[in-house]
């Protein structure tokens, strides 16, 4: 049996990377307050990212990847 709890579900950075644009309109319309700035993604950088949006929307890390994985 697979154990699933402690997986990451984020998507892994090259399909991030790929969809960024469309994860980030769908983001912004959820959550007006968000700017350009806070989805600013960079490659390798992800965890800065997660780290903004914690910030700006005052949710957790997972959370916030599964907001990113949901979408």
């Amino acid at each position: 049996m697979e154990n699933n709890t402690s997986q990451d579900t984020t998507p892994n950075t090259t399909s991030l990377k790929g969809d960024w644009n469309k994860i980030k309109g769908k983001l912004k319309q959820t959550f007006a307050s968000l700017t350009d700035d806070d989805l600013l993604f960079t490659e390798g950088k992800k965890d800065e990212l997660v780290g903004r949006l914690q910030k700006k929307l005052g949710k957790t890390k997972d959370e916030i990847h599964k907001l990113i994985a949901d979408i």
